[in-house]
């Protein structure tokens, strides 16, 4: 299989490409300075995980032989699919970065509560309860957009809020054992993954 690249789609490409690095790296640096000392961790967020994982693999496992499968024939459309892509890639690493920043030593890739453990509600955590959560999805659709058919990003998108759902089940019931009264008032306050747009 051959891909076609033009300038639009080839910059596109190379701006997620990037975007995926900076994403692992953002997960590799955020877990060395992670806390060692958990009192509480959720195994079924291991499930939720891997099912993500799955997501990504069929986006980047059934590869068109054009890029930007949704825009065929209009070069303008494709344009700003390629636009799309990158912008979208580029806004999730830096909300990634963010949340993860402001989690500091409570960031994990599974389902804990450490010793002195916050509940962080100020950043990213201000606009949606799980926002590592919506930049991993964002990553997703720009990748689905640059690289993979129209079906496997839906069937892909479909797979990753079933794992997301047994994350955030997962996390958010250590965090209410945790902190009770003042997580309810925060759920209530805050989405759980997309902001409200009003």
């Amino acid at each position: 299989m051959t891909f076609i690249l033009d300038e639009p789609r080839a910059i596109a490409l190379c701006v997620v490409g990037a975007c995926w690095l900076g994403f692992a790296t953002i997960l590799v640096v955020g877990k060395r300075g992670a806390s060692k000392a958990q009192t509480r961790r959720d195994a079924k967020s291991h499930l939720g995980f891997f099912l993500q994982g799955v997501a990504y693999a069929i986006c980047f496992g059934f590869p068109r032989a054009r890029f930007f499968p949704f825009a065929i024939g209009s070069k303008a459309a494709e344009e700003g699919v390629a636009a799309l892509a990158a912008a979208t890639a580029i806004a999730s690493v830096w909300f990634c970065y963010a949340a993860a920043r402001a989690l500091g030593k409570q960031w994990a890739l599974v389902a804990r509560v450490v010793e002195g453990h916050e509940l962080i509600t100020e950043g990213p955590y201000g606009i949606v309860r799980n926002p590592i959560y919506l930049a991993m999805f964002g990553m997703l659709v720009s990748t689905g957009l640059a690289v993979s058919r129209w079906q496997a990003l839906a069937g892909a998108i479909i797979l990753f809020f079933v794992g997301t759902e047994i994350r955030i089940r997962s996390e958010e019931r250590l965090l209410r054992e945790a902190f009770g009264a003042k997580f309810e008032e925060y759920a209530r306050r805050v989405p759980a993954v997309f902001p409200r747009m009003f």
